[in-house]
């Protein structure tokens, strides 16, 4: 049996650690419980072996294994490898982002008193609280108590602390951060399965004497066949109602205590069975799914493409480039099909869990239960119980957002990644990877096809075609050979110098929306700022009223009421960065002037201003304070398939991938500000936001139209968007980047450096930039240090260098040579993010 075994663990150091077997021999892949830094850490094994370690390391043995067998197949392993040097990443973060099992493992935070905070203890009894704080009084007695609690020196656990003490969370954080305590992670092995408790009714039971609640009781489950879950019996009787006396009907509930008595005697028992899993899915009544569609010469000339390199079972990358409404998913669900009949297995990944009702649906209808869902949106049991199906081959066909691309798939045949342009791909903390790029390199490690979907490629893969390392499947027709919708483009300036107002709606949207509806069909109004107000603002001393968290300004939101530009007190303002909360002050807080305005529309202002333009219309909105889970968004959308809202606005949530055929109107507001962002991307964003939204009209037997309303309408990024020609953008953008070696020309990496103090932050950023500089870093271009357009979030400090490469290798040998030098002068691999291929550069 061997002695030593290398584990990767989630912690920012790019090594692994080696602990001694202690007569356990877990397999490579599988999960063990391991002492490190003081906690209990769950890690992935990567080496079993009787190699001695370096002289001079006490090891230390496992604790647990978890698994009798590998969770992570090798093929998974070794794209984790490439994840950790592609995106020069601790292998054991990538790890952990492929295992979405933190509901097995249950996590316990404890905490211990510092030297630090014994010596705040003791001071505080000699002299008593002469500090200066911005506590108040109680919280810095409840300090003080936490402290003697704590001055044994054993780790108490949260719960623990909180009940003794009466600390909250952020008071106990704070404490952290002062340095006075030290924060512990202790885990162990729970059970995930997730399950319903079930009432049954025991047969030939002997009933003694009963009462009315009780015999009502066994009446109801009698009705259901003898068996009900909990929940629903509790529901009922719970609105139970009654005819009294006077023949009138009144509420006659039944308490869960005459449950439990007949439980006891024994007439009830009690089952703990599997919960169903609610795969969820949206469908207008009438149409028809993608999979029963017979495919046009389009679809089949794509599929035909598809399904040869399915039969040759070989790596084969595709771009398909589809216009809006030509039909993509049909032929998805045709090639997943063939997969399966193959005897392979199928990944499908979307960009957006607001896409995933819609698809599940599609293949549900299609792949039944074959079909398994993995999303944010599930709840930790859900995703474990999702993931345990699929590592089990219960499920063939895979829908899912970004880390779906981890799913342990047996037998993958083919990945489809849908509209593969699209920025949330990309995973915005450690491990930065975009999952459309790590699908490609998924494919390849197995040798099958990959297929990249959409009507705006990025450029990145539109070069990729272009130079012959993705085959170009085009499909520039649609379905029923219907016209793409003409794009009208409304100048706003010389909507203000003709009209005299400066609206949110211009008179031409406002006349095809009335007609729209007239008409008895629907229409859709981008509006691309959450809120009502992105702004508030002192017109006295120009103050922005700005989060205390983050270097950004707050976003108002308020509940339906009078819009007349004021402020009023008990509203409101809202961090999209942080989400901290505060209510809209009467006075400006730095001149106590009243004179607060708000500025900028959001699309609940924009809500608002349609009720009162359009009375009568059924009004709906999308955007992320509407549809805060998997169900809000379900049932938005059965309710615009059914007709039950004919306007809706919303923010770009409301472009990706709906196919609604009542919809003939669109109209596009405001979305030209990204224009003037510090962006290289800005022009493609907006190019391809206008075109996808676009996409939404006209998609049913009635022709679309759709109105842009731009104070840029010479932009080549409107105009090309206007003729709905992607080939031309793609030209016109690609002569912009060439000479800065901006992607798809080069390599681009973010390197930012972290910290709660700017100077710190500064520091670091300026010695890593001089060692760029100044270090042999051939084919490099170095932009920087300087504070991060958010120069602070969430308390952080954040300061940037641009590096740009001609060559990937050029790029990861400096980004390498980079971490040696910050390991060598101290600087803290955790407060260095370095993002490989950022999208957002914020």
């Amino acid at each position: 049996m061997a002695r030593f075994v290398d584990v990767a663990l989630p912690v920012p150091l790019d090594r692994s650690f080696t602990y001694l077997t202690a007569g356990q021999e877990p397999a490579v892949g599988a999960r063990v419980l391991v002492p490190f830094s003081g906690q209990r850490l769950m890690g992935v094994v990567l080496r079993v072996h009787d190699d001695e370690p370096t002289a001079g390391f006490e090891l230390k043995p496992l604790q647990q294994v978890l698994d009798d067998a590998a969770l992570l197949p090798p093929e998974l392993i070794r794209l984790a490898e490439w994840i950790a040097r592609y995106y020069v990443a601790p292998l054991g973060e990538v790890l952990r982002g492929m295992l979405p099992l933190s509901a097995e493992v249950r996590r316990t935070w404890l905490y211990r008193i510092t030297d630090a905070g014994r010596k705040v203890l003791h001071e505080g009894a000699e002299k008593g609280s002469s500090r200066r704080s911005r506590l108040s009084p109680e919280d810095q007695n409840r300090e003080y108590a936490v402290l003697n609690r704590l001055e044994s020196g054993e780790a108490t656990r949260l719960a623990a602390l909180r009940s003794a003490t009466g600390a909250n969370k952020s008071l106990l954080e704070g404490m952290v951060r002062k340095r006075w305590l030290a924060r512990e992670a202790e885990a162990a092995e729970r059970d995930a399965a997730r399950t319903e408790r079930y009432l049954v009714t025991v047969p030939d039971a002997r009933l003694p004497k009963l009462n009315d609640n009780q015999l009502a009781i066994l009446s109801e489950m009698a009705g259901v066949g003898g068996e009900i879950s909990a929940t629903a019996l509790r529901r009922s009787l719970r609105d139970r109602t009654a005819i009294n006396a006077d023949g009138a009907l009144v509420a006659a509930p039944i308490p869960d205590s005459t449950v439990a008595t007949l439980i006891r005697r024994g007439i009830l028992r009690v089952e703990e069975r599997p919960l169903s899993f609610h795969l969820g899915g949206v469908h207008a009544p009438g149409k028809k799914h993608a999979h029963e569609h017979t495919l046009n010469e389009g679809q089949q000339t794509a599929f035909d493409a598809v399904n040869a390199a399915i039969e040759a079972g070989t790596f084969a990358p595709m771009l398909l480039f589809g216009v809006t409404g030509s039909g993509k998913t049909a032929v998805y669900a045709a090639a997943m099909r063939a997969t399966l009949q193959a005897g392979r297995s199928v990944l499908l990944l979307v960009p957006e869990i607001g896409l995933t009702p819609s698809m599940a649906g599609q293949m549900y209808a299609a792949f039944g239960h074959d079909v398994a869902l993995l999303h944010s949106q599930l709840t930790p049991d859900e995703r474990a119980e999702q993931w345990h199906r699929i590592r089990r081959g219960e499920a063939r066909v895979i829908i899912g957002t970004r880390s779906a691309v981890f799913a342990p798939i047996s037998s993958l045949g083919l990945i489809l990644v849908d509209e593969e342009h699209d920025a949330s791909y990309k995973q915005e903390e450690t491990p930065r990877y975009h999952a459309r790029d790590v699908a490609v390199m998924r494919a390849k490690l197995l040798g099958i096809p990959v297929v990249l979907g959409s009507a705006t490629p990025s450029l990145e893969s539109w070069h990729n075609a272009e130079r012959g390392r993705y085959r170009l499947i085009r499909m520039p027709q649609r379905v029923g050979a219907r016209p793409l919708p003409p794009v009208e483009l409304v100048d706003m300036r010389e909507e203000f110098r003709q009209s005299g107002e400066d609206s949110l709606f211009s008179r031409e949207l406002i006349t095809e929306t009335r007609a729209t509806l007239n008409r008895g069909e629907q229409a859709i109004i981008l509006l691309n700022r959450r809120g009502y107000s992105y702004v508030v603002m002192c017109r006295s001393c120009g103050e922005r009223i700005e989060c205390e968290n983050c270097a950004i300004a707050m976003t108002h939101h308020r509940p339906p009421a009078s819009s007349d530009g004021h402020a009023h007190a008990g509203e409101r303002l809202e961090c999209h960065y942080c989400g901290a909360l505060r209510r809209v002050p009467q006075q400006c807080p730095q001149c106590q002037s009243e004179h607060l305005y708000f500025y900028g529309a959001g699309s609940q202002q924009g809500e608002e201003k349609l009720q009162t333009i359009f009375p009568e219309a059924r009004i709906g909105r999308m955007d992320r304070d509407t549809v805060r889970g998997r169900a809000d968004m379900e049932h938005l959308l059965h309710r615009l398939h059914a007709g039950e809202i004919n306007l809706l606005v919303g923010t770009q949530m409301i472009a990706k991938g709906h196919d609604i055929h009542g919809v003939t109107t669109v109209g596009v507001v405001g979305c030209d500000h990204a224009l003037g962002l510090p962006d290289f991307r800005a022009a493609e964003r907006v190019f391809q936001l206008i075109t996808q939204v676009s996409g939404r009209a006209g998609r049913g037997d009635a022709p679309g139209r759709v109105i842009v309303q731009t104070y840029h309408p010479d932009h080549y990024a409107m105009r090309f968007a206007a003729m709905h020609d992607y080939v031309g953008f793609a030209e016109k953008e690609k002569q912009f980047r060439r000479p800065f070696l901006y992607p798809p020309f080069g390599v681009l990496t973010n390197v930012l450096t972290l910290s709660e103090d700017m100077g710190e932050a500064s520091a670091w950023a300026q010695r890593l930039g001089q060692h760029l500089q100044g270090a042999a870093n051939p084919g490099i271009r170095i932009l920087g240090p300087a504070p991060a357009p958010v120069s602070r979030l969430k308390r952080i400090y954040r300061f940037h260098i641009l590096l740009k490469a001609q060559t990937r290798q050029h790029m990861q040998s400096a980004l390498r040579r980079m971490l040696q030098f910050a390991d060598a002068e101290g600087i803290p691999r955790r407060n260095l993010v370095i993002d490989v291929d950022a999208i957002s550069l914020s």
